[in-house]
């Protein structure tokens, strides 16, 4: 812990001494801005107003969970690209095994873009903001409309990379803010009732199923990717320095975790309090719904459809540009970004017609399996001024992390074996609530200390003056 709080200090003094001084404070509100907005999506909106309401009275521990894969780990994440200067990507290369870094990266920027996170945000902002105006007979018709032209959208916004943060930045995340504080007042002002006794694993373990909601938000995942963005988004400005596009993205992201507590304990509120006055309807977007029903009448769902649409195209902007980046990168620009771009809206466009429930049904398995990887190699990095040259503790602790989650994303899928799962959850700590990669992570890590100390440090690179 004390090297995570020195971490952040160092990076707040390096701000100090190099980020004002190439970027106005006006820049990095902007870029703070711009964070949010993608990183707060239609999901965002829904799973807190979902857990606060089957929370009810235990809502402050299960949000206190939440925050702490939803908010606290991006943090986490943004200081460890901070600490790299940006240069996420080659560190997660250089201390695990090239092969791997790669798959799994490409598997990351796939959940997060077109197979899941992109067609979510078109799917969420049809079902919350339009379907409430259209008749049954009109819902296809309609939802092809619609997510055409909001894919159009954000092909266009995300076109040009070093646009996204005027675009986003100061023309989007302000309109959002403002539309989620009429809503959050009236909530404070006029509550929509009394708070209800917890339900379903809220009652025993508030804190580990909120913990695991916060995995649904997908922004740990996020968070490499928009960190990437936002260090292009800085070198297009001119800056070369990595301490000071590292500082950058960690003032950025304080601005953007502080916006989204503000946000989600409010969500978590009016879930909290609305279960008195809709009874349980089946998902966090039905009940928002319901919420603004009530507190603006006819006009509410106008405002909800307006916060929707503005919170997924936000997102999903920012995430089309991240993966066509990576992509381009990764393929060393044998495919332009603009036409990698084109083939993820259009995929995104196709998968976000099959359906909400359908999309978050197969995201399940695939984010139980690759956020604890995402965490552990997260954590590690925040030490790396201390693991220094020794990656056999990267490489134990991602090694028997990637075992136990693939298991955990087995047995999501439901493929798992049912005596077997009865024996992980008796012997492995924490196995029962999902979280069995837990001791395995650090027992790895430890032999790969152990390891390490029959290696030999590698002779320091001698500087050659000229």
């Amino acid at each position: 812990m004390k090297d995570i709080v020195f971490s952040l200090l160092f990076c707040v003094t390096i701000l100090e001494g190099t980020a004002i001084n190439s970027l106005k404070k006006k820049d990095l509100l902007t870029l703070g801005f711009m964070m949010f907005s993608i990183y707060f999506g239609a999901g965002n909106l829904i799973f807190p107003t979902a857990l606060g309401q089957a929370a009810g009275e235990h809502t402050l521990l299960a949000m206190l969970g939440f925050m702490t894969t939803g908010i606290g780990l991006p943090l986490l994440g943004i200081t460890a690209i901070a600490l790299a200067g940006g240069e996420y990507v080659p560190l997660l290369r250089s201390k695990t095994w090239p092969l791997f870094a790669t798959v799994l990266l490409v598997i990351l920027y796939l959940i997060i873009g077109p197979l899941f996170a992109m067609p979510r945000t078109g799917a969420v902002s049809f079902e919350i903001g339009i379907r409430p105006f259209l008749a049954e007979d009109n819902l296809a018709v309609g939802q092809l409309i619609y997510t055409a032209l909001f894919f159009g959208a954000s092909y266009y916004l995300a076109r040009n990379p070093n646009k996204i943060i005027d675009r986003v930045g100061k023309m989007l995340t302000p309109a959002l803010l403002i539309v989620l504080a009429i809503l959050f007042v009236q909530a404070f002002h006029a509550p929509l009732g009394v708070v209800l006794e917890p339900t379903g694993n809220y009652i025993a373990a508030p804190f580990a199923q909120g913990f695991q909601d916060g995995y649904q938000t997908m922004d740990l995942l996020a968070s490499i990717a928009i960190g990437a963005l936002v260090a292009n988004a800085v070198r297009l400005r001119g800056i070369t320095d990595t301490h000071a596009i590292g500082a950058a993205c960690l003032i950025s992201g304080l601005i953007t975790v502080t916006l989204m507590a503000v946000v989600y304990g409010s969500l978590a509120y009016i879930g909290a309090t609305s279960a008195s006055v809709l009874s349980h309807p089946e998902n966090g977007g039905q009940i928002l719904s319901g919420a603004v029903s009530i507190f603006f009448g006819s006009a509410g769902n106008l405002l909800l459809a307006v916060i929707i649409a503005l919170a997924c195209l936000t997102t999903c902007c920012g995430i089309t540009s991240s993966a066509a980046m990576f992509f381009n990168k990764l393929l060393k620009g044998r495919i332009s970004y603009e036409r990698l771009l084109l083939f993820s809206i259009l995929f995104s466009f196709a998968a976000s017609n099959i359906g909400l429930t359908q999309i978050i049904a197969l995201a399940i398995p695939f984010l139980v399996t690759i956020y604890p990887l995402v965490i552990v190699f997260v954590v590690l990095s925040l030490f790396d001024r201390m693991i220094g040259w020794r990656r056999s503790i990267y490489q134990g602790a991602m090694a028997l992390t990637l075992v136990f989650s693939l298991i955990d994303g087995l047995h999501a899928a439901g493929l798992s074996s049912a005596p077997i799962h009865a024996l992980l959850v008796e012997y492995i700590p924490f196995y029962a609530i999902m979280m069995g990669w837990v001791c395995p992570a650090v027992v790895g890590a430890l032999a790969g200390l152990g390891i390490s100390l029959f290696q030999a440090a590698p002779a320091p690179v001698k500087e050659v003056h000229t």
